[in-house]
């Protein structure tokens, strides 16, 4: 393992066990316009929050009113549908500046993950379609699950992708252990050196055989939402299982080189198997079963926000079977103040974050904000 922070402080300034009176509630933030919102972010604080639509578009809230003409219109190249579409958006940390901003979809083509990259025009509001820049893109054609989804910049800067396995029932192709293989992990890129970007020089597995460079951690199903907490330099992985378990794992942001264990774990548990060597494993920290009526985690943010007195440091997740909303405080290595808050959110395909560390919830064809109740 490469480890890249100093440490784990696990708990933020501020982090405290729930107050016993604290109850929250979902309030309407965009109940019509949307066509299946899938990822809400704010890159600016200048009133505007972008949505993407998981056909093909951005969307732009500007001061609260969704504008008409998208931000992004990529529909005719989008195979949308099930698992696979236009599922994220990252602007580039200097976007003010560069107007670059990164967006992971499926195309038409083939159903393959492909990365590409965009510019602003003069137009704030409006991207150029024709300034398209390929970044990366990994086969995925065979199956139409298990795409992944979420690009982010991480605290250091670093582009990160999380692929899924390739799909199907549990790994036939076996990326999820193939370190010459894209699929099942989490890249690392520089895009702002090399052509079109280069593999960090501290990627944990540069210039080893049969390992690919870009690869920073493997032993992925289908991550499909993951999120940096900056005030403790924590990553949170929330990793869609098989058919017995969920799973959240929380590392330090700097941990190069882990391997999370499918297809051998699936969760805790050992997969389609009683016994399993677990050695060179990283555990989650939270896993549960479907015995609720749950079947596949969505994973959410550490709420560093200041609207909800309390919350601050607590982790939300949610589940696109069971719908509920579902919090725990990661201290000191264990999992702690865990919390159902009694409300269902629906079939929730993604959390939101703004500029401001309010969160929001995608469901259907609605956002919601999570607010004080």
């Amino acid at each position: 393992m490469l480890a890249l922070a100093a440490c784990d402080d696990s708990t933020g300034p501020g982090d405290r066990p729930l107050p016993g009176d604290l109850t929250l509630q979902l309030a309407p933030f965009v109940s019509t316009g949307l066509s299946s919102p899938v990822f809400l972010t704010q890159p600016l604080d200048d009133g505007r929050i972008f949505v993407v639509e998981q056909p093909g578009r951005i969307r732009i809230l500007k001061d609260g009113v969704l504008q008409t003409t998208p931000f992004l219109d990529l529909a005719s190249r989008v195979l949308s549908g099930g698992e696979r579409g236009l599922l994220s958006v990252a602007f580039h940390p200097q976007y003010a500046t560069n107007h670059f901003f990164y967006v992971y979809f499926t195309p038409r083509t083939n159903g393959d993950i492909m990365i590409e990259r965009f510019t602003t025009t003069s137009n704030p509001d409006v991207a150029d379609p024709a300034s398209t820049k390929l970044i990366i893109t990994a086969p995925h054609s065979s199956q139409s699950n298990h795409n992944g989804g979420l690009l982010t910049f991480g605290p250091d800067g670093m582009l990160y992708a999380a692929l899924g396995d390739g799909g199907g029932t549990g790994d036939p192709l076996g990326n999820g252990q193939n370190f010459n293989s894209l699929l099942g992990g989490m890249l690392r890129l520089d895009v702002d050196n090399g052509d079109p970007y280069a593999i960090p020089a501290n990627n944990p597995f540069v210039g080893q055989a049969n390992h690919r460079g870009e690869v920073w951690a493997k032993g992925l199903r289908n991550p499909w939402r993951y999120a940096f907490d900056t005030n403790t330099g924590l990553l949170y992985i929330a990793d869609v299982g098989q058919g017995e378990r969920e799973e959240v794992n929380v590392v330090p942001a700097g941990s190069g080189g882990l391997n999370y264990g499918w297809n051998i774990t699936e969760g805790t548990i050992c997969y389609n198997t009683s016994t399993c060597d677990k050695t060179g494993f990283t555990d989650p920290v939270l896993d549960y079963d479907h015995d609720t009526g749950a079947c596949s985690i969505t994973g959410g943010y550490v709420y560093r926000g200041t609207a909800i007195e309390g919350l601050q440091g607590h982790y939300l997740y949610s589940d696109y079977c069971a719908g509920f909303l579902k919090s725990f405080r990661y201290s000191s290595g264990t999992v702690v103040d865990q919390k159902d808050w009694g409300l269902s959110a629906g079939n929730v395909t993604s959390f939101g974050q703004d500029i401001d560390g309010e969160l929001y919830i995608t469901a259907g064809n609605t956002i919601s904000k999570i607010v004080k109740g």
